[in-house]
């Protein structure tokens, strides 16, 4: 690892992330307040995920999607579950705000490579397990790039060129680069689904 990555982004994180928590807290607690209202409780959505070297971790969200289950038990699609209200927070990112306390926790960084679902470590070929040489991050290489709407290869090839080129210069042009991207509400769903198709695996894996 080079300097940036072993002296000065963890602290850039802890730093910018506990600042992002004192002056968004208004926001915050609005936000939990609308939830609470329009969707119940509870108002964060809790998930394991795997972090640096695959060690697992619980991330937290804001809600935005409802508990509906079919006759079964089993929860609906998210398409159905997922409220215009909750597409709204999704759209402005305005979900990932309760994030920011795994970025000081040290679960994740502001950059790297999105934490996925726990159930697709066994699924990645060596290449792309690549991805959890580093920490997770809130945004990425591939959220700049596509985001939702990039296919699985194209994400994981983004995402192990992250790894290979953590500097100080690529995490800031990622994170000015997410701003506009935010803004323009771009990539928050795939061409299929309301969020992103499940990964599957790779040919040939090992």
């Amino acid at each position: 690892m080079g300097v940036y990555e072993t002296y000065v982004k963890r602290p850039q994180d802890v730093v910018l992330a506990s600042a992002a928590l004192v002056v968004l807290s208004p926001v915050l607690v609005t936000i939990a307040g609308l939830i609470k209202w329009k969707l119940g409780g509870p108002v964060l959505f809790k998930q394991k995920r795997p972090g640096k070297d695959g060690v697992i971790f619980e991330m937290v969200k804001f809600r935005t999607m409802t508990d509906e289950r079919d006759e079964h038990g089993e929860l609906l699609p998210d398409e159905v579950r997922l409220t215009p209200f909750g597409q709204t927070l999704r759209s402005l990112s305005l979900d990932e705000l309760p994030s920011l306390l795994n970025i000081v926790k040290g679960d994740i960084a502001i950059v790297g490579p999105r934490p996925l679902l726990v159930e697709y470590l066994p699924r990645y070929n060596d290449e792309q397990r690549r991805r959890h040489d580093v920490r997770p991050g809130l945004t990425g290489l591939a959220q700049v790039n596509g985001r939702n709407r990039l296919s699985w290869p194209d994400r994981f090839a983004l995402d192990v060129k992250y790894v290979d080129n953590v500097t100080f210069l690529n995490d800031w042009k990622i994170i000015l680069q997410t701003v506009g991207k935010v803004v323009k509400k771009d990539g928050i769903s795939s061409d299929t689904a309301a969020t992103m198709e499940a990964f599957t695996g790779s040919e040939g894996r090992t």
